[in-house]
């Protein structure tokens, strides 16, 4: 059994959580050399930023040293090829989305790179998923999206990895929409879609941030089950029709078989370091995504269940 790092159950509800466990406080494991973060993400992006602010973070906190390093392609299960195979010692950790290793995992299928291969560590920062539109555009509210179906109007969304897609897909049958699916790299393409009137909606999962409070974009609807900090009245996607949300969280994870006390203190470096929003990293995620919501433990590893358990049940029903 893991021993579960005592955390804010009520994350899962509420989003955000300010308590750096108690276990990771007093645990006296360090690494046994330089930890390797293998992050998931094209260098310069915001969630590589991320990872890179953590990892100084951690080394100013706690005097370790943390070598970031890309590891790309294959949403994220490149690297937990990669990480599969590392030392088991704490030595090598990964950033990643829990999209990796429920949704992207469950389809593949291998068995090598499913949830219980690995140990999780940490969330950081909870998605602000969105179905974005222009603001004063022809599809800036739901009913503006109905009026266009019932108009015979094509109506194109862009999405950027397989699950948004299916999730598209889903809604559609579930609310009578058509959608024209438009497969995209990342969400920063989608805004700019957008902005080229190439798209008419999207998933986009916290970048939309700036673009919303300065009143260029909306969220049309929420794609997640607490309400968008920056679009608290948007309707969830299940309320127009989904049974599922897209909901999910940027992770750090390590190879399985990690002993408890490193899990321990890498989960509680990690949060210390993005609960507070006076580091680099707690700033950035305060900014685009409302402050840290922090999973660990017990409580990471149920998540963790039910959203493989929602992802089987999702391609299920698109298939």
């Amino acid at each position: 059994m893991i021993r579960a790092i005592p955390t804010c159950a009520a994350v899962l509800l509420a989003g955000a959580c300010f308590t750096l466990p108690a276990t990771a406080q007093s645990t006296d494991w360090t690494p046994p050399g330089p930890i390797t973060l293998m992050i998931g993400f094209a260098a310069g992006g915001g969630a590589d930023t991320q990872a890179r602010l953590v990892a100084q973070g951690i080394e100013d906190a706690t005097g370790w040293t943390v070598l970031p390093q890309q590891v790309t392609g294959n949403s994220g299960l490149n690297l937990a090829q990669e990480l599969r195979s590392a030392p088991a010692d704490g030595s090598v950790i990964g950033m990643i989305v829990t999209e990796t290793l429920a949704y992207n995992a469950v389809r593949l299928g291998n068995p090598d790179l499913q949830a219980d291969q690995f140990t999780p560590l940490a969330t950081t920062a909870a998605f602000q998923l969105g179905l974005v539109a222009m603001a004063g555009g022809d599809f800036a509210s739901w009913d503006a999206v109905q009026a266009a179906q019932e108009a015979g109007r094509p109506i194109r969304l862009g999405a950027a990895t397989e699950r948004q897609a299916d999730m598209a897909y889903h809604l559609s049958l579930g609310s009578g929409i058509e959608f024209n699916i438009v497969q995209v790299q990342g969400g920063a393409e989608i805004m700019n879609g957008l902005r080229a009137g190439d798209l008419d909606l999207g998933w986009v999962a916290g970048a939309q941030a700036g673009a919303v409070r300065n009143g260029e974009m909306v969220n049309v609807a929420s794609g997640i089950p607490t309400p968008l900090v920056d679009s608290p009245d948007a309707p969830t996607i299940r309320d127009l029709g989904s049974n599922f949300y897209l909901d999910g969280y940027f992770m750090f994870v390590a190879p399985a078989g990690i002993p408890d006390d490193a899990r321990a203190a890498l989960a509680g470096a990690i949060a210390s370091v993005v609960q507070n929003p006076e580091t680099e990293a707690g700033a950035l995620i305060t900014r685009s995504f409302g402050g840290a919501s922090v999973l660990t433990g017990a409580d990471l590893d149920a998540y963790l269940q039910r959203a493989v358990e929602d992802s089987a049940a999702l391609i299920d029903s698109v298939r």
